[in-house]
């Protein structure tokens, strides 16, 4: 199961289908990649809900001059199967750096910019534009 893509899949099928939130099963990765999405203006807002003893996590998107998503597009890079690791000098750049990469660094869930500044390489997760 991975956890990650169903949740980028999610995401990609909310812009696509114009909604303004959806509602997922939370996880500490999972909230951390809502913080990155919410700080490089992703989304709007992420907040955490209990219902049943079970947490969840609403996500509110952004969509830009009149119901234009902010999301263009994410992928999901590195896979269960498959696992991507790139030095800090191969950190990708998305669109020449208009979109972002997620990387999973020995210091937690990094932006590419942010992994390239502070020389660290990692496993990237996705890439969003």
């Amino acid at each position: 199961m991975d956890s990650i893509g169903d949740f980028l899949t999610v995401i990609r099928n909310a812009t696509k289908a114009g909604k303004e939130k959806l509602t997922v099963p939370s996880s500490k990765l999972k909230l951390k990649i809502a913080e990155i999405l919410k700080k490089e203006g992703f989304i709007d807002a992420y907040k955490l809900i209990d219902q049943d003893k079970k947490q969840f996590m609403r996500v509110h998107l952004r969509y830009i001059h009149g119901r234009q998503p902010a999301i263009r597009a994410i992928h999901r890079v590195s896979t269960p199967g498959l696992r991507r690791y790139v030095g800090h000098r191969d950190v990708p750049k998305v669109l020449g750096g208009l979109g972002i990469a997620i990387v999973s660094t020995s210091r937690g869930l990094l932006t590419d910019k942010d992994a390239r500044r502070e020389k660290l390489g990692g496993e990237v997760l996705c890439k969003v534009w």
